[in-house]
């Protein structure tokens, strides 16, 4: 890609579209290395090159299994927030392209690494889950999965975890009440995410 046109997203301080819209012009090229070349911007001193980096892997890893581990190891390690928003929305596009159904198993693999970023980039990513094929047809499912780690040490994932039930308490108000009623609100870490997910 024109180093210009890199040295113009280092530049961009707020929002993602410019980003998604270079990764989209990368991609068009298809004379690019463009999992290659992902790596190589993953390994920037900038967090913006690095989002664009995410945004690329995220787009290659349907049929690109090593770009999800990528996104799943390396990118699940950046402390930028910004990349980690970006990993959100990469998980996302991975399910949205392989099937939100035909992606559970990662789904579930995800939410049950170590790393509270890679849970997080899950409950984040596909928000709000029961406006997603499969979970709106599937709530319970989708809360049962959303719930596994309300009591996650990471304040930051459990932030997304309250507010995740809590959008999809705005449609199913009676399941989401129903989980949160089974919840131990003595334990300090599941009373925050409660108290997220149930207020008004």
């Amino acid at each position: 890609m024109d180093e210009k046109i890199i040295d113009r997203i280092r530049q961009i301080e707020h929002g993602f579209k410019h980003i998604i819209a270079a990764g989209d012009q990368v991609l068009t090229d298809h004379q690019e290395q463009h999992f290659n070349l992902a790596l190589q911007y993953l390994a920037d001193d900038s967090y913006q090159v690095r989002m664009l980096a995410a945004y690329l892997l995220g787009q290659l890893s349907p049929n690109h299994p090593e770009a999800l581990h990528i996104l799943e190891t390396r990118v699940a390690d950046d402390r930028n927030w910004r990349v980690q928003e970006m990993l959100a929305k990469a998980f996302d596009d991975y399910c949205r392209s392989t099937g939100y159904e035909e992606s559970l198993t990662v789904i579930k693999r995800w939410l049950s690494d170590p790393n509270p970023n890679v849970k997080r980039a899950v409950t984040e990513g596909l928000r709000i889950w029961t406006s997603r094929p499969y979970f709106r047809e599937h709530p319970l499912i989708a809360i049962a999965l959303i719930s596994s780690n309300k009591s996650d040490d990471s304040e930051y994932l459990r932030k997304s975890i309250g507010n995740a039930l809590h959008d999809i308490s705005k449609k199913h108000p009676k399941e989401v009440s129903a989980e949160l009623a089974s919840w131990d609100v003595t334990d300090k870490k599941t009373a925050f995410t409660y108290q997220l997910a149930q207020r008004k």
